[in-house]
C-alpha cells in the first residue's frame, strides 16, 4: 500500500509543481517585453571662470518624446559637482536643466545614442538685465523740459498730518 500511495501522490503533485513554471512563462496570455536598454549619464557642474565644482546644484532631466515632456527627474550635485543617472533609455532625447543659487540657469537638449554619456556644464554668473524702458544699464529714462528741468520722478514733500 505504501508504494501505491506514494505513486498516486506523486502523479497528482508533479503536475501541480510544474503549474507555476507554466503560468510564469505565459504571463497571462501577454508576451513579455523586456525594458529598453538604458544609458548611464554623468553630469559635472563647474564654474566657467575657474572650473571649480558647484555643489548642491539642481540637475533636472526632462525625457522628451517629440516636443512633449514625459516628466522630470531632479537630482542634486554632490560636493564634486557630479550627478549620475542610469534610467534614460538609449535613443531618447533628454532636456537637461541646471539651477544653482547665484548662477544663470543652464538648459540644453541631448540625444542619448550610446550606453554612456558625460556632460560638462560650465555655469556663468548672471549678467546685467536689459530693459526697454531704460538705457540698458538699469536706469529709467529721463526727459527734460524746455526750461532744462528734469522730468524724472522726484520725492514729494509730504504734508504734515493734522493732529
Amino acid at each position: 500500500m505504501g508504494v501505491r500511495f506514494s505513486r498516486r501522490v506523486l502523479s497528482v503533485l508533479l503536475p501541480l509543481a510544474a503549474l507555476p513554471l507554466f503560468c510564469a512563462a505565459q504571463h497571462n496570455g501577454r508576451k513579455y517585453t523586456p525594458p529598453p536598454a538604458t544609458a548611464t549619464i554623468k553630469v559635472t557642474v563647474v564654474r566657467s571662470t575657474n572650473g571649480k565644482p558647484i555643489p548642491n546644484a539642481a540637475v533636472v532631466f526632462h525625457p522628451m518624446e517629440g516636443d512633449k515632456d514625459k516628466g522630470a527627474l531632479e537630482l542634486k550635485s554632490d560636493e564634486d559637482g557630479k550627478v549620475t543617472i542610469d534610467v534614460i533609455p538609449i535613443g531618447d532625447t533628454v532636456r537637461l536643466q541646471v539651477i544653482a543659487d547665484g548662477w544663470q540657469t543652464y538648459g540644453d537638449d541631448y540625444k542619448i545614442d550610446t550606453d554612456s554619456k558625460e556632460i560638462l556644464v560650465k555655469m556663468k554668473r548672471p549678467g546685467s538685465q536689459y530693459s526697454f524702458y531704460g538705457d540698458g544699464h538699469g536706469t529709467a529714462p529721463s526727459t527734460t523740459t524746455p526750461k532744462g528741468e528734469s522730468n524724472s520722478a522726484k520725492p514729494s514733500q509730504q504734508t504734515p498730518l493734522p493732529q
